[in-house]
């Protein structure tokens, strides 16, 4: 066992962050970090010169450097990050440029990981939509890096992932038993609904939920079991749209032979930027708390401290916060130990 996870065995029933304790006052985090985060963002200085001006970049992603990661995850108690790359992605309308991206993006994390052992992981970055590269890419990515696993969007133009032109990323993918991450962005068709209302606030959960139903409907899930999905922000809608999905599954039998419920209980869900009663206990009414982890969004969430606190006043007991914050990622992530 390593020294990180059995400091933090040691220690975590005795040195927890509690929010608003018997006293009524915030404490601060203290003891030797234990959490893990699947999702927290990198933003390498190649790909934010081309993505700078995109109005899906983050201003806080602009300001990102690795050393500002490890500050603000040690000040929130996580002693591991896997990286991602975040809005607007890399896709640009050019196949070599996605490819030039993906492969930098990719080799600045693995020096990240150089530099910081065990303190950063890699969703590996994808040229996706374009497949041929994108297979490429995830040959390398997992046979020579070593990425933890693969990370996607949630569609690409106004394709989805259960997209049949995707077909032979998931085969690959559902081969190699891969972990993939799928964190949001926004179709075209809805980008600018509501002026008031910036994408990330409704779009990022409804596209999120979108890329869920077209894996199950299109019956991808089903086809490449062997896919273990990480879906952002506790599934988006997902979970509040579930009556529906059911009464859709009987039109899709064949594309859904375990059904709709034995799908989405398979998924795992992160709490970035979802660490409130209200969604918590909607998502744990559907998987069991082993398919859930955390997450933070950082830098694009903010400090990763709030979502510690957000997730310490959702009334959960001590094992399931420590199942979510750190022993299911775990599972997922054995490298991390």
């Amino acid at each position: 066992m390593s020294s990180i996870r059995r400091n933090a065995t040691a220690t975590f029933f005795h040195i927890r962050l509690v929010i608003f304790g018997a006293t009524g006052h915030e404490e601060a985090p203290i003891g030797t970090p234990f959490r893990i985060d699947v999702h927290h963002h990198f933003a390498p200085p190649r790909w934010l010169a081309e993505v700078t001006g995109n109005e899906l970049l983050s201003p806080r992603v602009r300001e990102w450097t690795p050393a500002k990661s490890v500050e603000d995850m040690d000040r929130a108690g996580v002693a591991a990050s896997v990286a991602s790359i975040t809005n607007p992605g890399l896709w640009l309308g050019d196949e070599e440029a996605a490819r030039r991206l993906a492969r930098e993006c990719n080799d600045y994390a693995a020096g990240m990981i150089r530099d910081h052992p065990r303190r950063f992981g890699l969703f590996a970055a994808m040229p996706m939509p374009a497949i041929d590269a994108s297979l490429r890419e995830i040959e390398y990515a997992c046979d020579t890096l070593r990425a933890d696993g693969i990370g996607l969007f949630t569609s690409y133009g106004e394709r989805w992932l259960g997209d049949a032109d995707f077909a032979p990323v998931f085969e690959e993918l559902d081969r190699r038993k891969a972990l993939v991450f799928v964190h949001p962005t926004v179709a075209p068709c809805c980008a600018k609904l509501i002026a008031e209302v910036p994408p990330p606030v409704v779009e990022y959960g409804t596209d999120t939920t979108r890329a869920v139903a077209s894996l199950l409907f299109t019956g991808t899930a089903a086809r490449f079991p062997n896919i273990r999905y990480i879906f952002s922000h506790g599934g988006g809608t997902a979970p509040y749209l579930l009556e529906r999905f059911l009464r859709l599954e009987s039109s899709a039998r064949d594309r859904l032979p375990r059904g709709v419920l034995h799908e989405l209980k398979k998924f795992h869900y992160d709490l970035a930027l979802t660490a409130n009663p209200v969604p918590v206990s909607a998502l744990l009414k559907l998987v069991p708390v082993s398919q859930v982890l955390f997450g933070t969004d950082f830098p694009s969430g903010g400090p990763s401290l709030e979502c510690v606190k957000g997730l310490a006043a959702c009334g959960l007991g001590a094992s399931e916060l420590r199942a979510i914050e750190h022993d299911n990622a775990l599972r997922l992530l054995p490298r991390l130990e």
